[in-house]
């Protein structure tokens, strides 16, 4: 008898889970609450959709799930990834180990999934919402309500997100749905987001882009290092550093924790070799006055700032500024630091951190607690860097969760 398979979210982990599932031969639907399928993928890397990395390993992860990851990953990786998009007639394009459609639209991704879906007979139900999900033990199967009507599968994947960027559907829906059969849910916080931060002096460099590094710390102590493209706005730090640091920022600060963030807009020098630098600066232009002896150095808007913060004027005379004055504006360029209060919230993170914890699924990506309920994509504590680590979790947790919930009896119990 043909199994019947429900997902629950037509997102990239959705999408996936339902097209694995119809290729064991099981009759597939997907329920989206969207007006269509896949919408925040086309989001993605600036809408050119950065779909995995060369780069790839647990360590490009955070969460609760390494054990889970690892054994996720090796299943269905990087090199599977772009053999199966391959298959869909998708060619690829590969920059510093980031992979990219050659099209460079995201929605080539989305529509080759999209007829794929189609070309497998996948039932796509959009505008769809699931409002209750039960599990009848003497049907021995799970019952879905949904807007005045229900539906009966033998199996069901919840692949339905987090709590990032609501406005494509991920509004916390699959927690409350996890949690009706015992799962805990890690809190979650925004990840992959830009730092808000206490200072007012933002407003004066907002809109700037510049290189930098960047030292998050938590009640004083050095707890990671981001270097990239900073872009500093008018209420702190975005940036790829920067939302490589939000998720471990955003625990502290539920924690009531003190955050700070130590920026170097120098990253390639230390102490000794900056303060070599500026004495060499001094002696071949000494005369000139601070707004000229710094030009040249970083962003004219960076200087000012910092020059304003170690209380030298921009019309002094760089041989005439007090030595403990230049020294302070050294360590301004080396480490200006930064009081964080808070992070961007969902609505304008990339990614959600938390979610279900992943020590109560098992390696097919089924539930622990309950037999023939499966979990695929974000709705999972696992999230990743910047760099296509998501969609490369998406793609695999998908692939996993739709064949075991195609090949695998629903068990009794509970």
């Amino acid at each position: 008898m043909t199994r019947q398979v429900a997902v629950i979210g037509g997102g990239a982990s959705g999408m996936m889970a339902a097209i694995w599932a119809a290729g064991e031969g099981a009759s597939v639907t997907v329920y989206e609450k969207n007006d269509r399928v896949g919408k925040k993928i086309l989001s993605t890397g600036n809408g050119r959709c950065n779909f995995s990395n060369e780069a790839m390993g647990v360590e490009f992860y955070h969460g609760s799930g390494t054990a889970l990851l690892s054994g996720v990953l090796s299943a269905f990786g990087v090199a599977r990834t772009k053999e199966f998009f391959a298959s869909l007639g998708m060619r690829i394009k590969e920059r510093d180990g980031y992979l990219y459609p050659a099209s460079d639209q995201a929605s080539t991704v989305l529509d080759l999934l999209r007829y794929e879906l189609k070309r497998r007979g996948v039932a796509v139900h959009t505008g769809e919402a699931v409002r209750t999900l039960t599990f009848d033990k003497s049907r021995k199967q799970f019952l879905i309500g949904r807007q005045g009507k229900a539906g009966c599968y033998d199996s069901v994947i919840l692949s339905c997100g987090g709590k990032a960027a609501p406005n494509t559907g991920s509004d916390g829906d699959g927690f409350r749905l996890a949690e009706q059969f015992g799962h805990r849910i890690v809190r979650p916080v925004p990840a992959l987001a830009a730092l808000v931060c206490r200072e007012s002096f933002y407003k004066q460099v907002a809109g700037v882009r510049c290189d930098a590094s960047l030292v998050l710390q938590i009640e004083g102590k050095d707890v990671g290092v981001e270097r990239g493209e900073l872009q500093l706005t008018d209420y702190g730090l975005s940036g790829i550093p920067a939302f490589q640091l939000c998720r471990t920022a955003g625990y502290a600060l539920l924690e009531k924790k003190s955050v700070t963030v130590r920026v170097s807009f120098l990253p390639d020098y230390d102490v000794a070799s900056c303060g070599s630098f500026f004495r060499e600066r001094l002696s071949a232009h000494g005369a000139d006055e601070m707004d000229v002896f710094l030009t040249g150095i970083v962003n004219k808007k960076i200087n000012q700032l910092l020059l304003k913060l170690a209380g030298i004027r921009e019309t002094q005379r760089a041989q005439d500024v007090p030595a403990e004055a230049m020294k302070r504006l050294q360590e301004l360029y080396l480490g200006l630091e930064t009081a964080v209060t808070g992070t961007n919230g969902f609505d304008r993170a990339q990614v959600c951190a938390g979610g279900v914890d992943c020590t109560e699924i098992t390696e097919n990506m089924m539930s622990k607690r309950r037999p023939g309920l499966y979990f695929a994509g974000e709705i999972l504590d696992i999230d990743g860097l910047c760099g296509g680590y998501n969609l490369q979790w998406a793609w695999s947790s998908g692939m996993v969760a739709g064949r075991a919930a195609a090949r695998e009896a629903t068990l009794d119990g509970m």
